[in-house]
C-alpha cells in the first residue's frame, strides 16, 4: 500500500507538532520526490552514505533527525550539499526532517525512546516551562549506581561511554538529554540530579561535573539519537501499511 507524500508530510506534523519548536533547521519536507510513498528508509542523518543506502533500497522518501539547512550554514550548493541534493533529485527521492520534535516527542522521541531502554518507563521535563527545552527528569523507585547505567548504555548502544565520577555512586535522580546537549549539565544540576547522561562532551562540562558534584556520561550523539526516527518510520509503517528500513550510517562521535 503506498500513500500520498502530501498526506506522509501532513500525518509527521500532526504527530510531531514542528510549530511548537524554534529549532535550527526547517522541519517537514525539506526535498520533494515522488508523490507516492511506499517505501520509507529512516536514519539519524541525511549523509551521502544514508542517501546512497536508501536509493539503493529503493526508498520512496528518507526521514531522518539531522537534516539540511541549518541556520547559519552557506546558502550555496556547492561541494558535499550539491552531491548530496543531487543524489536525492536525481532519484526523485523526498526527504523529510524533524530535529527539536523528533527529540521531544513523549512517546517516540529521541529522549523518551532512550529512557525506556535505560529501564525508566515514567519522566518529566527536565526544564518544564521551556518551550524549546527537550531533556528528561526522573526520580527512580529504586535506587541504582551510575555502575548500572554505564552497564546499561554498554548494551544499548554498543560503545564505551565516557564517564566523569564515580561508577559506586547510588543514584536517584537522573537526568538525560540526547545528542549534543552537554550544556544541559546545569539544568540537571538546577534539578538537583545525580547523574546527566547525554550523547557528546566539551571541556567545560568535565570541570563542571567534578566541581559540582554531578556525574556525567557522554554515550554519543549518533548512539543516543538511533531509537527516535526508528520508532516513528515504524508508526508510519503500521498506519499507512508502508515498508520501512532503518538504514545505520555508524558514526564515533
Amino acid at each position: 500500500m503506498a500513500v500520498s507524500l502530501r498526506e506522509l508530510q501532513q500525518e509527521l506534523d500532526r504527530l510531531l507538532q514542528p510549530g511548537q519548536f524554534r529549532d535550527y533547521c526547517p522541519n517537514g519536507l525539506q526535498v520533494e520526490g515522488r508523490g507516492q510513498v511506499q517505501r520509507l528508509a529512516t536514519g539519524v542523518t541525511a549523509s551521502q552514505a544514508l542517501v546512497d543506502a536508501a536509493i539503493e533500497w529503493e526508498a520512496d522518501a528518507i526521514l531522518v533527525h539531522h537534516g539540511y539547512f541549518w541556520k547559519g550554514e552557506e546558502p550555496v550548493l556547492v561541494g558535499m550539499k550539491r552531491r548530496r541534493l543531487a543524489a536525492l533529485l536525481g532519484s526523485d527521492t523526498s526527504l523529510l526532517a524533524y530535529h527539536l520534535p523528533l527529540d521531544a516527542h513523549p512517546e517516540l522521541g529521541n529522549n523518551a525512546c532512550l529512557g525506556r531502554l535505560l529501564g525508566i518507563e515514567e519522566s518529566e521535563p527536565l526544564q518544564p516551562g521551556n518551550s524549546d527545552s527537550v531533556g528528561n527528569l526522573a526520580t527512580l523507585d529504586d535506587p541504582a549506581t551510575v555502575g548500572d547505567f554505564l552497564a546499561r548504555l554498554r548494551e544499548v548502544t554498543g560503545r564505551e561511554p565516557l564517564h566523569i565520577g564515580d561508577p559506586e555512586r547510588e543514584v536517584l535522580r537522573v537526568a538525560w538529554c540526547t545528542g549534543a546537549a552537554q550544556g544541559y549539565i546545569d539544568a540537571a544540576l538546577a534539578a538537583r540530579a545525580d547523574l546527566y547522561i547525554t550523547g557528546e562532551v566539551s571541556e567545560q562540562t568535565v570541570h563542571t561535573a567534578r566541581e559540582e558534584g554531578i556525574d556525567f556520561i557522554a554515550a554519543g550523539h549518533h548512539a543516543t539519537e538511533r531509537y527516535g526516527v526508528q520508532a516513528v518510520g515504524e508508526s508510519m509503517a503500521e498506519r499507512f501499511d508502508l515498508e520501512h528500513r532503518f538504514i545505520d550510517i555508524d558514526n564515533p562521535v
